[in-house]
């Protein structure tokens, strides 16, 4: 069936996500994209010119919406508290979800190029800098929050990582729960130690 050129693009992203997660990038062709969205590979040139450019797009578009999932999760809740448990619970579901996304945008095949570990970077510092914002103690911003926020974001991936590999256990909410009431301690007690 032919499509409009703006669905089988999304189509072929799609595809292309399931493929790039289950053979990494390195060992997938244009030819296994092609042959899994049941096109032709002249089809799947004319909307990417090289495999590079499938994977580039595809990276910026698991990215987008990463980051747009958490931001629209944290965005209603009542307070700093409530947004870390929102916006942990919000990455999990994603990565529960979109597992193959997860794979593409975190997994080794990107990270071993310096332009496709630069989009991995790109949305972990984005989500970095929304929960800077959150480590807050009695009012103020904690001294070296960045860096603190980039501490929670390398905790959260690699709890993700283990949560995919043993069974998905334990659920998102109670995982998000737990999270959240680890990273809220931590944050309480920063307080305490610039006192020292």
């Amino acid at each position: 069936m032919r499509l409009p050129a703006a669905e089988r693009r999304t189509q072929l992203l799609a595809t292309a996500e399931t493929v790039f997660a289950d053979k990494g990038y390195h060992a997938t062709s244009m030819n296994d994209v092609a042959e899994a969205a049941g096109v032709t590979k002249p089809v799947l040139y004319q909307h990417f010119s090289s495999k590079r450019e499938l994977f580039v797009e595809l990276l910026g578009e698991i990215g987008h919406e990463l980051q747009e999932t958490i931001a629209k999760a944290t965005a209603d809740a009542a307070g700093p508290r409530e947004q870390i448990e929102n916006g942990f619970r919000a990455y999990f579901r994603f990565v529960g979800e979109r597992t193959a996304a997860f794979r593409v945008l975190f997994g080794s095949g990107a990270r071993r190029d310096p332009e496709f570990a630069s989009f991995a970077r790109t949305v972990e510092d984005s989500i970095a800098r929304t929960i800077a914002e959150l480590i807050v103690v009695d009012g103020r911003p904690v001294p070296n929050r960045l860096v603190l926020a980039h501490g929670i974001v390398g905790m959260t991936e690699a709890t993700s990582r283990y949560w995919l590999a043993h069974d998905r256990e334990p659920d998102i909410d109670t995982l998000a729960q737990q999270l959240s009431r680890l990273a809220w301690s931590g944050m309480r007690g920063l307080d305490r130690g610039s006192e020292r």
